[in-house]
């Protein structure tokens, strides 16, 4: 198998919960169904892996080539340690094909902490960003929202959340395809000097840059599922309390919804006539659709999928990378990054 480098997508196969098998089976289905996908590198254990390949019918893909990386990263790893001690891993290995140009960006399933960790200290920041942050995308009214940061940085100062403002907004044009998308800073209240110090020093500095990001303004929480904005901008203590907030309800209300529906013949034969609408509002709110959620603001592009990522979480994250590169996120996050950063350092 061979597969060029330029634009290649690294996929660490041996880190999800599901196993390599599940990650051979995300490949097939991405490669099978995107022909246009920019060429795949599987990175993993080579005995475990040719196997799966085999039978999956892709041991001659020419748009599909292997790295051996015997060692992995266990979700239950310290990431530094693990870093340090297991240098052959396939999530070292892939991030360091993205270093040495080999690859133009990682889809991994495997320990948050240590893809963090690795990606920011071996592919270092973009010029001018201080701190990487994980966007995700969001089902509300109307359609999807980013938010961000969904985790990578708790203790952020105004300037991290000004950035970004950046990242999401060059984020969201590409998946969502918003060309001018509305941002709005999370805070407690819409009132002016509502907040804490955070916000309101973020509301201040976002005020300065209104003609290169499309700033709404603070938002409050009842805000974010409606229309009202396209990006919405927190620390990273905030946004991963809300996404995984998010995620916990929708499971706990599917629950209750089917143990209504339930509950009676009469309820069963209603849920019964009303299975498209259920399964229309199942496609909307499926977390599957936009899985990965990529660590922006690095000189190369990561996208981290859930553990328990299924194969077509896994094919919505690679083809999400592919998106990404193809559209040179970095190239226009640099350009608006230069820009803030001169209006934010200058005199006021």
């Amino acid at each position: 198998m061979s597969a060029g480098a330029t634009g290649s997508i690294a996929v660490d196969a041996m880190g999800g919960d599901l196993g390599p098998a599940e990650v051979v089976a995300a490949v097939k289905l991405a490669l099978h169904r995107h022909h246009r996908l920019n060429p795949i590198i599987l990175v993993g254990d080579e005995r475990l892996l040719n196997p799966l390949l085999a039978h999956a019918g892709l041991e001659r893909s020419r748009r599909l080539s292997v790295v051996h990386a015997p060692e992995v990263i266990t979700m239950d790893d310290k990431p530094m340690v693990a870093l340090k001690r297991k240098k052959d891993s396939s999530m070292v290995r892939a991030i360091e094909l993205v270093k040495n140009g080999e690859a133009s960006g990682v889809v991994s399933c495997g320990n948050t902490g240590a893809l963090m960790a690795g990606g920011t200290l071996r592919l270092r920041t973009i010029e001018g960003i201080a701190r990487p942050a994980l966007a995700a995308i969001v089902p509300r009214e109307g359609g999807h929202l980013v938010l961000i940061d969904a985790g990578a940085n708790p203790d952020a100062r105004p300037e991290h959340l000004v950035h970004n403002a950046i990242l999401g907004s060059h984020y969201c044009r590409v998946m969502l395809g918003i060309p001018n998308p509305r941002v709005g800073l999370m805070t407690i209240g819409t009132e002016e000097g509502k907040g804490n110090a955070l916000s309101t020093e973020t509301h201040g500095l976002l005020g300065r840059v209104g003609d290169i990001i499309n700033y709404a303004g603070p938002i409050e929480g009842f805000h974010v599922f409606i229309e009202h904005v396209d990006v919405v901008v927190c620390d990273g203590f905030v946004g991963n309390i809300m996404l995984k907030s998010w995620e916990s309800l929708v499971k706990f209300f599917s629950g209750v919804l089917r143990e209504e529906l339930r509950a009676n013949p009469l309820r069963a034969a209603g849920a019964w006539l009303s299975k498209g609408a259920f399964n229309a509002l199942k496609e909307r709110i499926n977390p599957e659709r936009y899985a990965g959620a990529p660590l922006l603001g690095l000189r190369g592009n990561i996208l981290k999928a859930h553990g328990s990522s299924s194969r077509h979480a896994i094919e919505s994250a690679i083809v999400a990378a592919d998106e990404i590169i193809k559209a040179e996120l970095n190239r226009h996050i640099e350009a608006d990054l230069a820009q803030i950063n001169a209006r934010l350092t200058a005199p006021v």
